[in-house]
Formats: C-alpha cells, sequence, structure tokens
C-alpha cells in the first residue's frame, strides 16, 4: 500500500481544513486515479463491437468534415 504522509491544515479553532501532501505523492495518486478510470472505461466498451482501420479513419474524416468552420 502507498504510504502517504500528509500534513493538516487547521483553522484557529484548530480544526482541519484541509490535507496538504508532497507533489511526489500527489503525482503518484493521480496516476493511480487515472489508470482506474482508464480500466473502467475499457471494461465498459469491451463487448462493442469492433471496427476496421480503414472504417475508423473514413468516420474521423466525416467528423472533421463536418466540423469545419467550427
Amino acid at each position: 500500500m502507498l504510504e502517504i504522509p500528509k500534513q493538516y491544515v487547521l483553522d484557529d479553532q484548530q480544526r482541519i481544513l484541509a490535507v496538504q501532501n508532497p507533489i511526489a505523492i500527489y503525482n503518484q495518486i493521480e496516476e493511480v486515479l487515472e489508470d482506474f478510470g482508464l480500466s473502467e472505461l475499457m471494461k465498459e466498451v469491451e463487448n462493442d463491437e469492433l471496427v476496421s482501420g480503414a472504417a475508423a479513419g473514413s468516420y474521423y474524416q466525416s467528423l472533421k468534415s463536418e466540423n469545419v468552420g467550427c
């Protein structure tokens, strides 16, 4: 498990307002969350119909043509 060092930011009444983490730890947390999100998206589409590269390219070109001048 990832060891997460933290410092608490307190108000005048010593209530916790926020937590500070080193930027390296923040970057690791962000990467873990992005990887999790990507895996969830991959699961969501794993049974979708596959298209050929040519069909995908053709579809992409049609989208570009529709959005010319936007």
